[in-house]
Formats: structure tokens, C-alpha cells, sequence
């Protein structure tokens, strides 16, 4: 089998199979890769631990921070303990929820992250001083200085 076939295979198995958690499979969330196709990942008892990608997903099939997997434990693994068995997707975390096999702790972790779009950390600090302080912003000098005047306070003045 080409490569590209493979691909094709491997892609479409991912995206279009609803597969339901088993008997000792677990959904974790994806916390951090570690390289060499490790990835860190968090229990829904928020117990952290590696995983490993199986040779028919890399470079097919790529996952990052926030992601859910299926995982499968392993025995013979020290600090990885498990194999991820497939990535769930958007559909496929719907189909899991609504099956009612979905892990209560993801449940609310999904609930706040749908309410806010970015979260307050990120963003930058908000600005609450007035308009007219400005002198306490930061000049330019690669710019040169010009003096602006308002006419209409000008011509207020000259009235009175």
C-alpha cells in the first residue's frame, strides 16, 4: 500500500469511525507532546501520564493541546502507560456525550471553555486611565513632534 493510500485510509478511519470507550479504555485529555510521538496526558482524576502515538498515526494524523483521545493501558510501560487507540473529534465527542459515556470532569471543563473564547489571561491588560493623561505614554522619537491646535477652542475664547 502506497503511502498516500495509507494516508487516505488512516485519515478516514479517524474522522468517520464512532468508536465507544471499552472495558479498560480511557478518555484523557491532551496536556503537552513530549516528542518522539509522546504525549503527556491528564485522567479525568486530573492524574497525568504519557501516552504514545501508534505507528499508523504519525505523520497522518496530528493532535495538539486541549485534544481527547482514546487511550489503552499498557503494562509493560514505566512512564508511559498507555496507547492511544484514536483521537476524538467534534462529532465524535458528541456521539460519547450523547451515549452518556462521557468523563463528568471533562464535562465542565468543556462547559467554561465554550463561555469565554479567550481566556482572561491572555488577554492584555485593559486600559482604565483617561483619555486626556497622556502624557504619561511613551513618545516616539523616531517620529517628529508636531504641535496640533484645535481651532474650535481658539475661536470659543475669542467669543467671550
Amino acid at each position: 500500500m502506497s503511502k498516500a493510500t495509507k494516508r487516505k485510509h488512516v485519515t478516514k478511519e479517524v474522522l468517520d469511525d464512532f468508536i465507544l470507550p471499552e472495558d479498560g479504555q480511557l478518555i484523557v485529555k491532551v496536556t503537552a507532546g513530549r516528542g518522539n510521538n509522546l504525549h503527556e496526558v491528564e485522567s479525568e482524576n486530573q492524574e497525568k501520564f504519557l501516552v504514545s502515538m501508534p505507528t499508523k498515526f504519525r505523520k497522518n494524523v496530528w493532535i495538539k493541546r486541549g485534544d481527547y483521545v482514546l487511550v489503552q493501558p499498557i503494562e509493560e510501560g514505566d512512564k508511559v502507560k498507555a496507547e492511544i487507540v484514536t483521537i476524538l473529534y467534534k462529532e465524535q465527542i458528541k456521539y460519547i456525550k450523547q451515549e452518556g459515556l462521557w468523563p463528568a470532569a471533562f464535562k465542565d471543563n468543556e462547559e467554561t471553555k465554550s463561555d469565554s473564547m479567550i481566556p482572561d489571561d491572555l488577554l492584555p491588560p485593559s486600559d482604565d486611565s483617561d483619555e486626556d493623561n497622556e502624557c504619561d505614554s511613551v513618545v516616539n522619537i523616531n517620529r517628529q513632534q508636531v504641535a496640533v491646535y484645535n481651532e474650535s477652542d481658539d475661536s470659543e475664547n475669542e467669543d467671550s
